[in-house]
């Protein structure tokens, strides 16, 4: 028979003492049954004592503070002093690095010398130092190493290699160098000022010049500087400038005609707010009548009957982007805006291989059915109608290539959701409307005898048409010059962040209770007076900030210009504070700048101490800002000239037809999580954007910086 379990002891307690714990169980002579009859007694009797589950039994096994096996939310102090088996680590990202190099993926980080060239080199020592940098991110995968992605420390780590700052015989490990970041930049975020600790050979007094030479001119190595030997950039850091650059069309309000606008009048009669809605609006609320008025009438009215009134029809029911000028599409944006584009159906190869929507898909009728362009067979005629969804008339000219075009156009997606009950009736999923295949013959000039059959040529009309009137817009919005009070509007949204707040919804993996959601927010500023480049005004914000979790910026960024474009209270940033879940975009990470870090207690304590120099950027001021101009500044206004990342982001955003930003509006944060939202939510009716959810990145904890 299995020995009877022991029984706990209580001792008496002392004054100011908490209670004690059961006397400990004699693992030896108790086995595994007798355990668990020992934790139901403890259960049933309430004598557990002040111990966890977990402590009483040794430390071990899978409960760990009452969490039921979940993974605690652990903050950066707590993941430091519980590092993993970096050797067991490192060893595993060697075999996974040796897998992608027998499959075939070629690795952009230097590879390993042969053992001849290891010993043959002579051996020099090194130095524990910091590496001031900066660089552009542009057509980078972001700062931080990966050996199948091109990015700012693989390019670096490169260039050491090619110097002779790193040994052929740790060439093939950056571990080896003890390489570590001090904040880690995100897809195409700049920085002028950034810092690394590693171990380098620097005998060579002209070592910063050939590493340069070894860079491209996106990357730029200001100086190399001795620390102390336990010197780390990531845990020595204090805190960091991050720079956003962002148009001043951005806080303009969303058109009356988009979704988004509709709403937000909407919902503050809903709630009796209309009047200080107005008011919240009032610097800007004359901008769209007056550009409709004098600019987009007068070019409508050149438009033939029947192509205005598809052109006004497709303007506002896209869910995409109703206003670029250019015909690349909204992938960029519907990224950082959520990645809540609606799914496309492409046809066959072939024009006469029609393919069709299933009614049992969850896409509503936001899937379009077309051929693909760009093929000579689509324009031959053929006996084989082309089949295309009845209540996509209006966005199907959207889908068509302008002449002399080789990249086939991804068609916008539509949500016709909204527009059954503005427009025509709805249509049941299976029912399919034949369209005649283009003839070249055909007349183009002549409306269609039934709107819902177009030639290629009256397709190419109609988006001619709207490519004008985006254009129209696109211009208006670049004219823009943003008044004061609208800029005191961005600053009073700014100064919300300032303090210790927690920021779980401005980044992602990240709960409520977690600890390490709350950060401090030292000062977030707009600069005094706007610039204008290249015809468009832009103003400069700058966030001072102990440590940035991933997105953070960006996420705070576009909270501020959604609520000054919104007319929403200043107070709603306040409530994201809170435990409530609330969907925030993040805007471009185009117009994103890490200026620089402080390292203002290692520079009075261990600096001074050891007689090492501080790490600090002055000295290199003046060719920080001549490469900012040059590399990072004219980089964000020529790509933000080609193809108007802000303008889609935004116009993403008034465009999308659920329920998720709405806590932008007079009602508040209900309107994003009331009943309503919620049907819509059960119905299968809602994508809950991307960024929401989660994001492949891993490193959360660094994230921004």
């Amino acid at each position: 028979m299995d020995p009877e379990p022991a029984k706990p002891e209580t001792k008496p307690q002392e004054p100011a003492q908490p209670a004690m714990d059961p006397k400990p169980i004699d693992s030896a002579s108790v086995d595994a049954a007798a355990g668990d009859a020992d934790k139901k007694q403890w259960r049933d009797k309430g004598v557990r004592g002040n111990k966890r589950k977990w402590q009483q039994h040794g430390g071990s096994g899978p409960l760990q503070h009452g969490s039921r096996g979940k993974r605690k939310d652990i903050g950066r102090g707590e993941y430091i002093r519980n590092q993993p088996d970096k050797r067991a680590r490192n060893e595993d990202e060697k075999a996974k690095r040796r897998r992608l190099e027998a499959e075939g993926v070629e690795s952009v980080l230097p590879k390993a010398f042969s053992k001849e060239e290891v010993d043959a080199e002579e051996r020099r020592p090194k130095r524990k130092v910091v590496v001031m940098i900066g660089y552009s991110g542009s057509g980078y995968k972001g700062m931080q190493i990966m050996p199948n992605h091109r990015t700012i420390e693989g390019d670096l780590f490169t260039a050491f290699v090619k110097a002779g700052a790193i040994s052929k015989a740790n060439a093939d490990d950056p571990k080896k160098s003890a390489l570590v970041r001090c904040a880690r930049t995100d897809k195409g975020v700049h920085a002028a000022g950034n810092v690394i600790s590693l171990k380098l050979i620097i005998e060579d007094p002209d070592i910063v010049e050939k590493i340069n030479s070894h860079l491209s001119p996106q990357i730029r190595v200001w100086g190399i500087e001795r620390t102390t030997g336990s010197f780390s950039a990531y845990q020595a850091v204090d805190s960091r400038w991050y720079e956003y650059l962002i148009p001043t069309y951005s806080l303009l309000p969303p058109h009356p005609n988009s979704y988004l606008g509709k709403k937000l009048v909407e919902l503050a009669d809903e709630v009796g707010d209309r009047e200080g809605y107005e008011q919240r609006q009032e610097e800007a609320a004359d901008f769209w009548r007056e550009v409709d008025e004098e600019k987009i009438k007068p070019a409508l009215a050149e438009l033939k009957p029947w192509i205005r009134e598809l052109v006004e029809k497709a303007l506002w029911e896209s869910e995409t982007d109703p206003e670029a000028p250019n015909e690349k599409t909204n992938e960029a944006a519907a990224e950082d805006a959520a990645d809540i584009a609606q799914p496309v159906r492409v046809g066959g190869d072939r024009a006469s291989d029609p393919v069709h929507i299933d009614a049992s898909e969850k896409t509503e009728e936001a899937a379009i059915i077309i051929n693909e362009p760009g093929r000579t067979e689509a324009l031959e005629p053929t006996s084989e109608p082309e089949q295309v969804h009845a209540s996509q008339v209006a966005g199907a000219s959207e889908s068509v290539k302008e002449p002399g075009s080789t990249n086939a156009p991804v068609p916008e997606p539509m949500d016709t959701e909204a527009t059954k009950s503005e427009s025509a009736p709805a249509q049941d999923d299976s029912v399919q409307t034949t369209v005649d295949k283009p003839n070249p013959s055909a007349d183009d000039d002549m409306p269609p005898v039934d709107p819902e059959k177009l030639t290629l040529g009256q397709k190419r009309a109609i988006e001619a048409a709207i490519k004008k009137v985006k254009g129209i817009y696109m211009d208006a919005k670049k004219a823009y010059r943003v008044p004061p009070k609208r800029i005191d509007r961005l600053r009073a949204a700014l100064s919300a962040y300032v303090g210790t707040k927690n920021f779980h919804n401005y980044t992602v993996h990240k709960t409520f209770k977690d600890p390490s959601s709350k950060r401090l927010i030292k000062s977030f500023k707009a600069a005094e007076n706007p610039i204008i480049i290249n015809g468009t005004e832009w103003i400069s914000l700058k966030v001072h900030g102990q440590s940035f979790m991933m997105h953070q910026i960006r996420k705070m960024v576009g909270m501020a210009a959604l609520v000054v474009r919104c007319g929403c209270p200043v107070e709603r940033i306040g409530e994201t504070f809170g435990n409530v879940d609330v969907a925030i975009p993040k805007v471009p990470g185009l117009g994103l700048l890490l200026e620089r870090p402080v390292f203002d207690s290692y520079n009075a304590k261990a600096a001074e101490k050891f007689n090492r120099e501080k790490v600090a950027f002055t000295k290199y001021e003046q060719a920080m800002e001549e490469f900012k101009q040059r590399e990072i500044y004219e980089r964000i206004f020529r790509e933000e000239e080609e193809s108007n990342q802000f303008n889609q982001f935004f116009a993403h955003i008034d465009g999308y037809k659920e329920p998720f930003f709405l806590y932008l509006s007079s009602k508040g944060i209900k309107a994003s999580t009331g009943p309503e939202a919620e049907q819509a939510r059960n119905k299968g009716k809602t994508t809950k954007p991307k960024e929401y959810n989660g994001d492949s990145e891993s490193d959360v904890e660094a994230g921004d910086g």
